[in-house]
This record gives structure tokens, C-alpha cells and sequence, in this order.
């Protein structure tokens, strides 16, 4: 099958495309803003441009029978969604409607969705499962939660079949050491901790150390970037397949760490002590966001084959290889 991935020259993007190639052809669309053209293999099909640009979504359509589309092709930094939502909303739900558009056009009927735990906002539960509510609190949470809701109305008045991910803290790097986690600017806690830990930074800054926690620092749930693109080709070929249709799943390890314990992880893996500064909580940062993947593991059999240190051992390989 022929596969188009929008945003595919990103982190997870690229790490979907990783696993697609050799079962599957596969067309990567991306504009290159926070993508990198080097992290994709020769044998891809790529094309520079615009998620919204109608133009060049024709031309994919027209130059190659596409099965199915995946979309990574968000803005995902939530403080500058604050300050400049109409970037987000433009990008992740207008140009998000463009690309539907010219799929119902062309008669592309299969449509997996990165979304993000940010759709559930602060939630009551530590554990969180999909039957929850969804209320984001910003506009980077709600602009993925609008497309949501797009995919389930397009669903009842087209031929269209769609699964929606949401997942939590992406991490790590993929096994070869080739492609990593390569952000400008970086704002992820592994790779800020491991960039201090190479003397790429001065000092590690963790905010907030009165949470009703073990140890009074948020806990987050990581997962392996690569049992990320497992799941949503492991989606794909269910929605192929017809065993399910119009599903949301959560993705996550289920197991949480607090950021002091991933900070000692790392120091574990690079053998070396880091500069740790304490300051204040950041507004809006609940203490514990855990997910619940058990639907996505009753339903298709998913679960995650890496852990933490795991996790922290890939991305230093790929983090030192940058060196």
C-alpha cells in the first residue's frame, strides 16, 4: 500500500516512516520548519510544501494511489499556542481541513491522527482512560480536540474511516542510532536533560517540587517514540482490515515518572552527576498525568516494548552521535 505521511520528516513522523518502509510505499509531505529532510530514508518520496496548499495535495493524490493517510503535521508547543493561537488554529485545524478536503475529493477514505493528551486538560483521575472528558485548556489542546470532532462529523457524511491517537511523553530514538529527537528549540525533558549532561547546557531546570508526589516533582508517562509508530501502523492495518473504524486510543507505558527520577535515570546512563536548579511550578502543570492503553490493547493487541531506562539508553546513542 501506498502511505502518505504529513509531517513525516518530524520526530514521530519520521519514526512511522521508519516502520512503514519495506511493507509499504511511502509519500512524506512537510514543509521543513521543524522537520529535517535528513532524517528520512532514499527510498521515500518526499515533497517540500504546506499541509493547506491545495495544489500540491492534488498532485500527491493525482501521482499516487494513496490507501491511507497519516498526520503528524501539528504545531505542538503549548506556550506558544498562548501567545499566538491563530498560528495554531490556522495550521493544525485549517490546514488539517484542506487535507480532508482533497482526501474526500480523491476518495482516500483511511485517516490516522496524532493527537495529544492535551485534549484532557487537567484531569480528575491519575490514571486516564479515553472515557474521560475532554476539556483542554489551550489552544494547542483545543485545536487538536477540534479536529476530533471534525473526523467524527466527516465520518457520518462520507465514506471516511479514522483513528485517532492520543498519546503522552515521546521519547527516545530508534535502534539503528540513525534518526532521533532533534527539536530547535528543545523543550522535552530527556533530551534537555542529556544535552546538559553532553555540556550542551549550563544547568537543568525543574519546576515545582511541592507536588502531593513521592517525591514532590510532576510524573509524567514516557514512551518510546518507536512503540508510538508501532501503534498507528497497527491501527492502519486494523482500519484496512474493517475490525475497527472511528476509534480513539490512548498510548502511554501506564507506568509514571517523576522528573526527579528520570533525571537520576539519566545520570545512571551517561555515568555522569547533573546541575540540577529548582524553581517554582509553572502554571497549569498538574502532578500526575498517567495513561490507561488498555482499550488499544484489548482491541489490537498493542503494548510497549521499551521502559524508561530503555528509553533514556536510546536517545543518548543517538544524542552523543550528534556530537
Amino acid at each position: 500500500m501506498k502511505i502518505l505521511v504529513c509531517g513525516g520528516a518530524g520526530y514521530i513522523g519520521s519514526h512511522t516512516v521508519k516502520e512503514l518502509i519495506g511493507n509499504h510505499e511511502v509519500v512524506v509531505l512537510d514543509n521543513l520548519t521543524t522537520g529535517n529532510s535528513f532524517l528520512l530514508d532514499s527510498e521515500v518520496i518526499f515533497e517540500e510544501g504546506n499541509l493547506g496548499d491545495g495544489a500540491i495535495l492534488d498532485k500527491i493524490f493525482t501521482e499516487h494511489a494513496i490507501d491511507a493517510v497519516f498526520h503528524f503535521a501539528a504545531n505542538s508547543l503549548v506556550g506558544e499556542s498562548v501567545r499566538d493561537p491563530l498560528k495554531y488554529y490556522g495550521n493544525n485545524v485549517g490546514a488539517t481541513i484542506v487535507l480532508l478536503q482533497k482526501m474526500i475529493e480523491h476518495g482516500v477514505d483511511k485517516f490516522i491522527f496524532s493527537s495529544t493528551a492535551a485534549t484532557y486538560g487537567i484531569p480528575d483521575s491519575k490514571i486516564i482512560t479515553e472515557e474521560m472528558p475532554s476539556t483542554p485548556i489551550n489552544p494547542y489542546g483545543r485545536s487538536k480536540r477540534m479536529v476530533e470532532e471534525i473526523l467524527a462529523d466527516i465520518s457520518r457524511a462520507h465514506q471516511f474511516k479514522y483513528v485517532v491517537l492520543r498519546y503522552f511523553n515521546a521519547a527516545g530514538a530508534h535502534a539503528s542510532g540513525e534518526i532521533g529527537e532533534s527539536h530547535d528549540p528543545e523543550t522535552h525533558l530527556i533530551p534537555i536533560i542529556l544535552q546538559h549532561l553532553l555540556g550542551q547546557r549550563e544547568n537543568i531546570a525543574v519546576f515545582g517540587t511541592d507536588y502531593d508526589t513521592p517525591d514532590g516533582t510532576c510524573i509524567r508517562d514516557y514512551i518510546h517514540v518507536t512503540d508510538l509508530a508501532k501503534a498507528h501502523i497497527l491501527a492502519y492495518e486494523a482500519l484496512r482490515k474493517g475490525s475497527i473504524s472511528n476509534e480513539v486510543f490512548n498510548l502511554g507505558n501506564g507506568t509514571g515518572h517523576s522528573v526527579k527520577e528520570v533525571i537520576g535515570v539519566c545520570e545512571k546512563v551517561a555515568g555522569k552527576s547533573a546541575r540540577v536548579e529548582y524553581g517554582e511550578r509553572r502554571e497549569g502543570d498538574p502532578a500526575i498525568l498517567v495513561a490507561s492503553s488498555g482499550k488499544i490493547g484489548r482491541l489490537l493487541g498493542w503494548k510497549p516494548d521499551y521502559g524508561l531506562e530503555e528509553i533514556i539508553e536510546s536517545a543518548w546513542i543517538w544524542h552523543k552521535g550528534r556530537i
